[in-house]
This record gives structure tokens, sequence and C-alpha cells, in this order.
């Protein structure tokens, strides 16, 4: 699979006291990254159905490992591929360059959920359109491996 990518510039704000992006952003740039890879693929993060409730995805596990400090208005480079679609759930791999370099690689999976208010979130089979976009997204070669 050719990895979905998106783009975005550091800000003053995603820095901490060292001038170096505060670890804790790359996980809100995971999540942003797999946002548009879904809307990149016509589907939605959280989708209302006819009775009310939501599909929903939320985190079963996320890891992210550093490798080279990102600074104030580099342009970063996040790259989504998928990993594995299983019944119920969906693993991502992202990879963060800054230019030819790669500074940080993630992986995070996310579990189909029903979403009712006022109920506990329940684990649902991943929706054969979703599936099947999924699936069309994983055809061209199978996902890199980062590196330990």
């Amino acid at each position: 699979m050719q990895p979905f990518k998106t783009t975005r510039k550091v800000t003053f704000s995603d820095t901490d006291m060292a001038g170096i992006v505060h670890f804790s952003n790359y996980y809100r740039w995971m999540e942003e990254a797999e946002h548009e890879f879904f809307r990149s693929l016509g589907l939605r993060i959280m989708e209302r159905q006819a009775d009310g409730s939501y599909w929903g995805w939320p985190r079963v596990s996320s890891s992210c490992n550093y490798q080279v400090p990102a600074r104030y208005e580099d342009v970063i480079e996040a790259r989504v591929a998928i990993e594995r679609v299983g019944f119920k759930s969906l693993s991502l791999l992202v990879e963060f360059w800054n230019g030819d370099t790669r500074i940080a690689h993630g992986r995070m999976k996310t579990a189909c959920c029903i979403c009712r208010i006022d109920e506990k979130l329940e684990s649902i089979e991943i929706p054969a359109n979703y599936r099947q976009r999924f699936e069309e997204a994983m055809q061209a070669d199978p996902p890199s491996q980062p590196e330990a």
C-alpha cells in the first residue's frame, strides 16, 4: 500500500522549553492523520446512525517512538498505512518525516464500536462499506514495518 500522506507545520505551541516538539503532540498528530485518512477514503471517524447512535473508533492501544527532534516551523509529513484489518479492529502504522528524515513512528489500534447515549461502548463488526475501503487501500503493497 502506498501510505496516505498529509503535512502540517510545527507551531510554537507544539514545542517545549527546549524548542522541540513535545512528545504528546505526536499522539494528537497521529489522530489527526487518521481522521484525514478516513476522509480520503470517503469515510467518517464518527458516523451517526438512524437510531441516534454513532459508529466510532476508540483507541485500544497506541505507541510512538521518537528518533529525531522536530522544531518550530518544520514541515512534518505524516504517512499512514493500514497494518491490519481485523473483524472488529483496525491497526494503523504512522510515520513522521521531516524532509528525508524519519523523525518518529507509531502504531494505533482502534475498535469499531457503537456509541449510544448513557450506555457502554459496544464493539461491533467493521461495517462492510468500511471494510471494503480499507481492503482496497491495502491492495497496492503491504505496509512497511517501522524499524525499532
